[in-house]
Parts: C-alpha cells; sequence; structure tokens
C-alpha cells in the first residue's frame, strides 16, 4: 500500500483520490487483475455520493496516470458502473519481487482490513448482513481524510494498539503524535491535528500520556484500540505511573530511569518503515522527548529479542537468528552513540541493570565506555572528543530508503547498506539517484534505471564471490558496484552487455572479431616469411610482433588524441574569439543606440528623441493611415477611369477622418483635466497625436470592412459565389439529397467563402491601380518645372537672345 501511495502519480493528489486507489486495489481479483465497481458503490466505500465520486473522483484518477477507467453510462449518462485497471499492480503481475505483486492470499487479506476499518455494510441475498466498519457510517466533508488516516495508523500500529511515532524534533504546538499522523498522510501540521481529533472523537483512537514514576506526565502516546483489541491485548497507558504502554509487558522498579523501555516481543515495531519525506522535518515539542527508547530514530528496531537470560551461554552470539546465510546483526546498534542516561539505560536488558546490549557480558557496552570517556574529558577542562563520527552513527538507517526505485536498485545489496555510517547511506544513496537517472537519460526509458542498476549489483557480488568476502562496503560501492564499465566505445555497453537489449555487445563483438583477424593475419605473414618455425618458437615470434602492432596502434591513438587537443583547442579559441567579438559588437551596438537616442527630432528638434520624437512618430502614422482609408474609400465607391471621382471621394474621406478626429479630442478633453493638460505643452502634442493616430487606425479598419462589403456585392463576386454553390451541390455525398438542409447549409457556406475571397482580390487589384496612378501623377508632378523657374531653366538650355525669343 505505501508503494502506491508513493507513486509519481498521487503526488499532491487528494485523498479521495488515494484512498479510492487503495480500494480498487483491495477489491483487484488476483485472475483478472480489473475490478468492475459502481460509482455510487465506491463512493460509499470512500464516504462521498455517486454524483461527487462520478464528477470529481473518478477524474482525478484519470488524471492520476495510475487506473485505466473504462464507463459504462447509466440512466442519465453518469458514469454508472467503471471497469477500473490498476497499472501498476496490472505491470507488476508475473514479477516476482515485486511489492506490488500481491497473491491471492495477501488481496483477501487487504481486503478484510478495509473492510474491518471503512467497509459501509451490505446485505446478502442470502439474508447474511455484513456490518459496517470502523469508519463505515462516516460520510460527508473530511470522510475520506479519516479513513485514510485510520488505515495508515491500523498499519503502523503494534500488536498493544501502540503505533511508532516518528523521531526527531517535532512543532511543540501540535505534539509527536500528530507529527506522525502528517507524515503518514503527506499534509500539513494542523490538517493531522484536525483529523486526529476527529478519530479521537469518535473513539477509534486514543492519545494518553505516559506518567513517571514521580508521577509527571511525559511524552504523548498514540493507541488504535481496535488493534488491541483484534490481537486479543490491552493497552496499559496507566494513569498510576505502574506499568507503560509499549514496554513489553515488563515491570519496571522504581530506580529505573523514567521513558525507557524494553522492546519485548510483543512490542517489536513492524520491519517496514514509515511514510515519511513528504513534509518537512517536525519542530521541537517541549512535551514530547525524542531522546527515549521508543522514539530514537525512524528506523525500525531489528535486533531479535533474547527470551531469558538464564539460558545464555555467555556470549553475545545468541542473538543470531535462526534463518539466513549470515548472523542477524546483534551488534546493529552497539556501535549507535547516543547521549544521556536515558539512551544508556534504553540499551539494558531487563535481566541486568545497567549492562551492555545483550546484558550477558560481564563487561560495560561500548556506548557506557563512550560516555563515561566524554564526560570524563568535558569535567577534565580537555578538548572534547569530535562527534561527527557518532552523529554519523545516529543518522544511520538500518533499513533502504523508502523510494521504491531504490528499494528495487539497491535490493542486492541491502546487507552492505546496512554495515554502511549514516554519511555513507548518503553518498551511496546520491551515487545510486544520480546513476539511475543517468541510465535512465541514455537509455530514454522511464522506469527501468532500477532494475537495470540491480542487475549490475547482482553481477558484480557473483564476481566478488558474496558480501561476505567484502571488507570495505562503501569503497566497493562507490568505485565498483554502481560504476558502468565499458568495454567498448558503446555507451550502452557495460562488462560487454548491453544495457538496452540485456544481449551481448555487438560493439564488443566486433572488437575481438578484429584482434582475432589481426592475429590470424600476423600468424599467416609468419608462415610465409618464416617456414619450418617449430610451435614454441612461433608462438614467441607471434607475440612480438602482436605487441609490436599494439604499440604501433597505441603511439597511433596517442597522436589522434594529441590532434584532437589541439583541434579542441583551436574551436575553443574561436569560440572565445567569437564571445569577444560578439560583446564588443554588442558594446558598439550599445554605443550607436545610445547616440541615437541622443538625437534631435527630425520634424520637431525636441533634444534626445532618438531623432524622431513620440508625437512626430504619431503625426507621420497618422498622414500614412489617412491617405491609406482614403483609397481604401477610393477602391469601393469610385470610378477608377475618373480621376475626379477618385478625387472626390479621397477628399471626402479626409474630411470624414478629420471630423473623428476632432471628435475624439473633444471626448478626451471632457474626461482629462484639462488646466493640467495646458500647463504642459508637451503632454498635450504627444496626447493629441495619439488620439489622431488611434482615430486614424479606427477608421482604416471601418473602410476596409466596408469596401469588402461593397465588392462582394459587385458582378464578379456574385458569379464567383453562384459557381461555388452550384460545384458543392454537385459533389457525391449530396448528389442523392442535393436540396437537402446539409447540401444547403454546405453550399452557402462555400458561396460565401468565395464571395469573401473574391472582394479580397477585387480589393487588392483596385488598390495596386490607385497606387500605380499616384505614382504616375507624382512622376509628372515633379518633372514639369514649375512657373516661376521656367526662365531660370530656359537661360540654362538657350541662349540669352533665343532666351528672349521665347519669353517675347
Amino acid at each position: 500500500m505505501y508503494a502506491l501511495l508513493e507513486m509519481p502519480g498521487l503526488d499532491g493528489a487528494l485523498d479521495t483520490v488515494r484512498l479510492a486507489v487503495i480500494v480498487l486495489a483491495s477489491r483487484t481479483p488476483s485472475e483478472t487483475g480489473e475490478v468492475v465497481i459502481r460509482t455510487g458503490e465506491l463512493g460509499r466505500w470512500i464516504g462521498l455520493s455517486a454524483s461527487r465520486t462520478a464528477s470529481s473522483v473518478v477524474p482525478g484518477l484519470r488524471r492520476s496516470g495510475m487506473v485505466e477507467v473504462e464507463t459504462e453510462p447509466g440512466e442519465f449518462g453518469q458514469d454508472d458502473a467503471l471497469r477500473c485497471r490498476l497499472l501498476p499492480m496490472w505491470k507488476a503481475r508475473g514479477v516476482v519481487g515485486h511489492p506490488l505483486h500481491l497473491t491471492k492470499i495477501e488481496l483477501a487479506t487487504l481486503l478484510r482490513l478495509m473492510e474491518a476499518v471503512m467497509a459501509p455494510g451490505w446485505a446478502h441475498r442470502d439474508g447474511r448482513v455484513t456490518p459496517a466498519g470502523l469508519l463505515g457510517e462516516r460520510t460527508g466533508r473530511g470522510a475520506a481524510t479519516d479513513r485514510l488516516a485510520l488505515l495508515l495508523l491500523v498499519l503502523e500500529a503494534r500488536e498493544t494498539g501502540r503505533v511508532r511515532l516518528c523521531g526527531g524534533r517535532v512543532d511543540k504546538r501540535y505534539g509527536r503524535p500528530t507529527a506522525t499522523l502528517a507524515r503518514l498522510l503527506g499534509c500539513s501540521l494542523s490538517r493531522a491535528e484536525r483529523a486526529l481529533a476527529r478519530l479521537e472523537d469518535a473513539g477509534l483512537v486514543e492519545r494518553p500520556r505516559k506518567r513517571t514514576v514521580s508521577g509527571l506526565q511525559q511524552e504523548s502516546r498514540l493507541v488504535v484500540p481496535a488493534v488491541a483489541a483484534a490481537h486479543g491485548s490491552h493497552h496499559a497507558d496507566a494513569e498510576n505511573g505502574g506499568r507503560q504502554a509499549g514496554s513489553g509487558g515488563s515491570d519496571r522498579g522504581v530506580g529505573d530511569l523514567a521513558g525507557t523501555a524494553w522492546p519485548g516481543s510483543g512490542s517489536l515495531p513492524s520491519e517496514k518503515p514509515q511514510v515519511s519525506g513528504v513534509c518537512k522535518r517536525c519542530g521541537s515539542d517541549a512535551g514530547d522527548l525524542a531522546n527515549t527508547a521508543d522514539l530514537h530514530t525512524d528506523h525500525p528496531h531489528l535486533v531479535t529479542p533474547v527470551p531469558s537470560p538464564a539460558v545464555s551461554r555467555g556470549f553475545s552470539g545468541e542473538g543470531r537468528g535462526g534463518e539466513g546465510p549470515r548472523p542477524e546483526r546483534v551488534r546493529v546498534r552497539e556501535d549507535q552513540a547516543v547521549d544521556g542516561k536515558d539512551a544508556a539505560a534504553e540499551s539494558a536488558s531487563p535481566g541486568a541493570e545497567g549492562g551492555p546490549l545483550r546484558g550477558e557480558q560481564p563487561k560495560e557496552s561500548p556506548v557506557d565506555e563512550r560516555d563515561g570517556q566524554r564526560a570524563a574529558g568535558a569535567g577534565a577542562g580537555g578538548r572534547p572528543k569530535a562527534v561527527g563520527w557518532d552523529k554519523a552513527q545516529q543518522q544511520r538507517r538500518v533499513g533502504l530508503p523508502a523510494r521504491p526505485a531504490l528499494q528495487v536498485a539497491l535490493g542486492p545489496v541491502a546487507g552492505l547498506w546496512e554495515r554502511l555510517s549514516g554519511w555513507q547511506q548518503d553518498q551511496v544513496q546520491a551515487a545510486a539517484e544520480a546513476e539511475i537517472k543517468r541510465l535512465e537519460g541514455l537509455l530514454e526509458h522511464q522506469g527501468g534505471g532500477p532494475r537495470l542498476l540491480a542487475d549490475r549489483l547482482t553481477d558484480r557480488l557473483k564476481e566478488s564471490g558474496g558480501e561476505a568476502l567484502i571488507d570495505k562496503p562503501y569503497g566497493w560501492l562507490i568505485r565498483r558496484g554502481l560504476v558502468q564499465r565499458q568495454a567498448c566505445t558503446d555507451p550502452r555497453c557495460d562488462d560487454g552487455i548491453r544495457l538496452d537489449t540485456r544481449a551481448e555487445c555487438e560493439m564488443c563483438g566486433n572488437v575481438v572479431h578484429l584482434r582475432r583477424a589481426r592475429r590470424a593475419k600476423i600468424a599467416a605473414q609468419i608462415d610465409r616469411e618464416l617456414p619450418g618455425l617449430g610451435e614454441r618458437e612461433r608462438r614467441r615470434v607471434l607475440e612480438e610482433r602482436l605487441r609490436e602492432q599494439v604499440a604501433i596502434e597505441a603511439e597511433d591513438l596517442a597522436w589522434r588524441q594529441e590532434q584532437a587537443r589541439v583541434e579542441q583547442a583551436r574551436r575553443d579559441a574561436a569560440r572565445a574569439a567569437a564571445r569577444e567579438r560578439a560583446e564588443r559588437e554588442r558594446q558598439e551596438a550599445a554605443a550607436a543606440e545610445a547616440v541615437r537616442q541622443a538625437l534631435p527630432c527630425e520634424d520637431c528638434g525636441r533634444g534626445q528623441a532618438a531623432g524622431l520624437c513620440e508625437a512626430c512618430d504619431h503625426r507621420r502614422q497618422t498622414e500614412t493611415l489617412i491617405g491609406e482609408a482614403a483609397l481604401l474609400a477610393a477602391a469601393g465607391s469610385a470610378d477608377l477611369t475618373d480621376p475626379g471621382s477618385i478625387a472626390a471621394v479621397t477628399s471626402e474621406a479626409r474630411t470624414a477622418i478629420g471630423s473623428g478626429i476632432a471628435a475624439a479630442w473633444q471626448e478626451f478633453l471632457q474626461i482629462t483635466d484639462v488646466a493640467a493638460l495646458k500647463a504642459d505643452p508637451q503632454a498635450e502634442r504627444d496626447a493629441y497625436a495619439f488620439t489622431a493616430f488611434d482615430t486614424a487606425r479606427q477608421a482604416v479598419q471601418e473602410f476596409q470592412t466596408t469596401t469588402l462589403e461593397m465588392l462582394g456585392r459587385t458582378e464578379e463576386a456574385e458569379a464567383e459565389a453562384r459557381r461555388a454553390y452550384k460545384t458543392e451541390q454537385g459533389r457525391p455525398w449530396f448528389q442523392h439529397n442535393p436540396n437537402g438542409s446539409d447540401a444547403v447549409a454546405a453550399a452557402t457556406e462555400k458561396a460565401e467563402a468565395a464571395r469573401e475571397r473574391t472582394a479580397e482580390h477585387l480589393l487588392a487589384v483596385r488598390l495596386e491601380q490607385l497606387r500605380e496612378q499616384a505614382a504616375a501623377r507624382t512622376e509628372m508632378a515633379a518633372a514639369a518645372p514649375r512657373a516661376d523657374r521656367l526662365p531660370e531653366l530656359a537661360a540654362r538650355s538657350l541662349d540669352g537672345e533665343a532666351a528672349a525669343t521665347v519669353f517675347a
């Protein structure tokens, strides 16, 4: 279940969607891998109505990418029946060792647990009645959050009902139970507190306070009474300071330190880690001490309990389990440095006060010795001992990281992982994550990196002879286990195996083939040049020539590498020169731009205007737009063969635009502070220029629309529209009913499109004709001499007497 909740598709998903995934997983048959469920039934399981489930939960399942949902619509088109396939579980079918490869028995157990926690209850056809679960009748707002929270707490609870709380510092405003639930749900502390309060009000969880021998309240506990009742035990968080919950039923004497507890067989936590890493680390909590036995760290206890010190034979090897190829880590916590007497008392056996971890050795434990040396050194005023190693040992994690990818990748070296310190585990985890990312990027396949890395580590272990022969696990993992070894130039090659196909590398085969061909070629040359040599002498000559050939190739490789370095240096120098040139050009362009910005306006002389101020620029654009509008008006309504008609239409258009500009300016003055505007003449010029420009731009659009409408009613446009109409009606799919509604609608649409294209074409032709006529008139006006310059021109071309004769 944790593997499902940590899938990327459920990051940040609603609690309703996450709970729906768990419900579907529990109800998935092992034979088919698909579950068929009605929307209303799924809503009953998660505490929502059928409409809310169809509108919110089902789309959320689709968006998560984890569930493939096929719906069968009901009476009103709603998602009534759902055929769901949980893709992670579907992909895990047949994959041995996958956390989601659940057997039929495991699926049945999960379903029974879900029924006990949140089954809505139903009546069978034979009269039997399945009662509702603990939260089966809880519906409405927050119901899904409460169900998911109780399910996670039940999974984390021990046989006595106690939930293993999170370690570290927590926020004192909420406490450690709330921080534990927040980590499990992956939500904020305030939201977890509200959910925990609702469960506590319903009587499903309890938060008793453990008392010390002095009667003072110590840290909080989190207990699920239903779990204790199911195991036939009881939780004893007594108010009188007697037996303490979670202590395994051991009666502590008065002299025992408060807050310590010996983990008995009934109170050992499960080996699965808590769901952590979703929210930030908890802050401090004054009421909940973190340095007690049950709140030591997040990792589970892996120490095999000793039934009784009376059967001891005097050595701590009795802590070994009866299974497995190696001892069960009997000193798994003996090398962890802890501070204070409470931690020392935690390591004590119930049968030996103040003894070592197992209680059988007569000497003091290494933890006590280190604590005594540290206290003695500090009391004598000497330099305190470095705590870096102790801190690393405190942060050490026995189990693999919680991420499923790392659990798959580092599964073959779990024994080596437990032998690493906290800092070394962080380094190995970072190296494994980087290698997984590199493999997935190299193969362009998401999700295959962890399995490839696991296969590589398995092969490396076989080469080394197993974990028992590796004396330096950190160095072996960093330099040998996690490193890819390319036997050829193919980046996908790892020890002669292709990473993508898991077959033998073809490039390595080519290399071997070339080497064999070279050896055969040299052997043939020796047979031709030196016939009659003995086998031993022939082998010696062959080896000498092979060494010579290899030396020649090595020298050639060194030369080519040197040439490559020279070429790379040349390219680097060229790139540096290009960067310098680009920087110089950028600086020159910036200087030129600064000079251009300092130029005055060409029209009004305004300084710092970059050659043309805003008002003059708008004025020029306005003149251009007015000319364009006049041409559009003439193209629509003027006779292009009559210059007088063109002049009249353009003059009328210019007058209309001028009137529009004046009206827009008056409207602007009405909504503006005129006095402030008159106080700044330059601002008034800019405002008037922009108003005129905006009005002219709108006028161009209006004239263009009007002209297109007029040209669309011309004979050419009508003829083109009729042709398009008839052509569309003659299509094969309309021949059976050319006058039907669909045929008429399609033909009308094609006719209007043809009309618009024709109008646009006529407008472009007319505008081109008007521009040519305007250019011709401009050339004629420029070529014709002005009357006041006729005598001067005549004097240049004729002598004085001829000029007098001409103007006589």
